[in-house]
């Protein structure tokens, strides 16, 4: 990988739209170098970039990665990795909710359904 990438290479390389870039930097997730109206990302950036889509992934709501990633540069790695533990626990316990909702609704389209075809036999 280049030392730097540019705006076009970034986008590219983490296959996102320019909007979805240049909203990450609005809301200061990323902070690239400029030169003139030139943005250029380095290793740091694109580091931070992989968190962000791994956490948006996971379903995790994008202040709470900028909050996470303020975690490194204020407290250091462990305090950033205590609080990613927190988070992944929490996560994990919604989206198991999440998949408890999804089984029942679709039980019960399933039933439904099923109700449905029985009665046309009929």
């Amino acid at each position: 990988m280049p030392d730097r990438l540019s705006f076009k290479e970034m986008c590219a390389r983490f296959d996102v739209t320019p909007r979805t870039l240049r909203y990450y930097e609005y809301i200061e997730l990323l902070q690239p170098e400029r030169e003139g109206r030139a943005r250029w990302y380095g290793p740091k950036e694109c580091a931070r970039m992989t968190l962000i889509l791994r956490g948006r992934k996971f379903g995790f709501q994008l202040e709470d990665i900028r909050q996470w990633l303020l975690i490194y540069e204020k407290e250091g790695t462990e305090a950033q990795m205590r609080t990613w533990i927190k988070m992944a626990d929490g996560q994990l316990e919604e989206l198991a909710e999440q998949r408890r909702q999804m089984d029942e609704a679709m039980a019960e389209l399933k039933r439904l359904r099923d109700e449905t075809a029985d009665s046309l036999k009929k």
